[in-house]
Formats: C-alpha cells, sequence, structure tokens
C-alpha cells in the first residue's frame, strides 16, 4: 500500500481558518469557550463523511487495498488539520499526517465499532502528535515561547489585537491532559462526552482537566 501513501502524501491541503475573535476575560472567567476559533475541521466536523464508513472499514479489514485507498481519500483532510490544529506548523502536520496513514494499515484491525470511526481517528492522530512532540524534545526543538503579555488586565481595545494564532500558541503551553481537553472541547467544539472517549478517561475528567486549564492559562497571562 506505500503508492498509497505516496499519491497522498503529494496533495496539497488548502487550509483555510477562519477563526473569530474572542476576549481572554471569557476563557479565563468560563465563559463561551466556543469563540476561540469556529473552524469546522471538514465539512460536518467530526461527524461520518459517509454512510459506506462501516463497510469500507470491513473491506480493510479483510485486506482490500481499493478500500484502504478510499478511505484515506475520505479522511486524509481531517487528519492533516487536525494534526495542523494542534501542531501549528505546516511541515510538522504533514510528517504526522504521514505517520497515521501508515499507521492506519495496521491499526484499523483495532477498531470495534464501539465509536465514532472519527472519535478513533482522532485517538490516532493525537498519539502521532505526541510521537512527534517527544521527538522534537529528544532532539532539543522547543515549543514557541508564550506570546508576552503584560500582567495588568487586558483592555477590550487590546483584546482585539491579538492575533489567534498567537492565542493557540498559549494554549498548547498548558500541560497535555489541559491542553487535549481545551483543544478538544473548545477548539474542535465537541462535546465533553466525546472528548473522554479520545482522551480515555471519564467525562467528569475532562470537566476537572478544564477547570485547571482556567487556573492556569491565568498564570500564563
Amino acid at each position: 500500500m506505500q503508492s498509497i501513501f505516496a499519491e497522498y502524501l503529494s496533495i496539497q491541503a488548502n487550509i483555510s481558518f477562519l477563526p473569530q475573535p474572542f476576549r481572554f476575560s471569557d476563557i479565563i472567567a468560563g465563559g463561551n469557550w466556543g469563540v476561540i476559533g469556529r473552524v469546522r475541521l471538514v465539512d460536518g466536523d467530526i461527524s461520518e463523511p459517509s454512510d459506506t464508513t462501516e463497510h469500507l472499514i470491513e473491506r480493510v479489514k479483510a485486506g482490500d487495498a481499493r478500500a484502504f485507498e478510499r478511505l484515506i481519500s475520505e479522511h486524509y483532510r481531517f487528519i492533516y488539520k487536525t494534526a495542523f490544529r494542534w501542531l501549528g506548523h505546516k511541515s510538522d502536520a504533514e510528517d504526522v499526517t504521514q505517520s497515521v496513514c501508515m499507521r492506519l494499515a495496521n491499526a484499523i484491525g483495532h477498531f470495534d465499532g464501539r465509536s465514532k470511526f472519527t472519535s478513533w481517528l482522532y485517538s490516532v492522530t493525537l498519539n502521532a502528535v505526541r510521537d512527534l512532540q517527544r521527538n522534537h524534545k529528544r532532539q532539543g526543538r522547543h515549543v514557541d515561547a508564550v506570546a508576552a503579555v503584560a500582567c495588568e488586565e487586558i483592555a477590550p481595545d487590546q483584546e482585539n489585537q491579538l492575533r489567534v494564532n498567537d492565542i493557540w500558541r498559549i494554549v498548547r503551553q498548558l500541560p497535555e491532559k489541559q491542553r487535549d481537553a481545551v483543544m478538544l472541547v473548545f477548539g474542535e467544539q465537541l462535546s465533553q462526552a466525546e472528548a473522554a472517549v479520545i482522551m480515555g478517561c471519564k467525562e467528569v475528567t475532562v470537566s476537572w482537566h478544564i477547570h485547571n486549564a482556567r487556573k492556569s492559562l491565568k498564570d500564563l497571562l
């Protein structure tokens, strides 16, 4: 199936993030975090891209290379955009996408259908993201420094001047579990129940990580 990977890795994903402005005070106060960036990863977001996904998966498990090609084709942009959202770098997102496509050939056998395929695919993608981040740390690469923000309360007119990518950079500085909960619930706009499935924990644990994330963001600001 290597030819399949080569074909899809040559695709230039056309990403167009159109985030809406939001207020830091809303984040810290526990307001409407959903405005962090109303970006739909793919048409329909986390819902299934077609009603044949389950059938495709069964064919892939049976060794059908053409079904695997179609499965990758339907989810390529989903994987890439998820990776880009978490990493913020095009080249890193491409590396993760390549890794996920290669992993799926073997990992698909472990998908038992108890959750949405896209939820399971999220988990596979996030594992690849973490692997890349650990590799970067071993190589001495560091996450971009947090944008300098005055300790004083930010005035409304100043808030609107902060770039969204700077805000995501700050969110990425959170401890891993807090970052995951924030990115899934408020970045990807999943329910806490869906985030719990992806993170492999209870829904109440997701709430706890979000609670701690608010405190961490206060410290970062």
